[in-house]
């Protein structure tokens, strides 16, 4: 089993920034990539960035440019940093494992007033 904890959500302005770290815990050599996803009340979770364990990263073209996802092995720990936040932004953030299964996080709210 693998555990997932994020951190990091909150409440920031259009425009402002916020850095989500998930650290991961337990069966971690099963883990071949992480990433984030965020889901919307009403709405589908889609993937946000995600990063393999060769530092191969990908981005939801609605977030290019503006988040950076990278990763601490030592820690064990992948981070979000988001950049000129946009309210569009405003969702519950989870952070995921894919292993021999998918592993999610309990999801942290992030939130962007205009």
């Amino acid at each position: 089993q693998v555990q997932l904890v994020e951190s990091g959500g909150g409440l920031v302005q259009a425009g402002g920034s916020l850095k989500l770290s998930c650290a991961a815990s337990g069966s971690i050599f099963s883990i071949n990539a992480m990433g984030w996803y965020r889901q919307a009340p009403g709405k589908q979770r889609e993937l946000v960035a995600r990063i393999t364990n060769s530092g191969i990263t990908t981005y939801a073209d609605s977030v290019k440019g503006r988040f950076t996802i990278s990763r601490d092995n030592a820690k064990n720990t992948i981070y979000l940093q988001m950049n000129s936040l946009k309210p569009d932004d405003t969702n519950v953030y989870y952070c995921s494992g894919w292993g021999q299964r998918v592993y999610w996080g309990q999801g942290t709210q992030v939130t962007v007033s205009s």
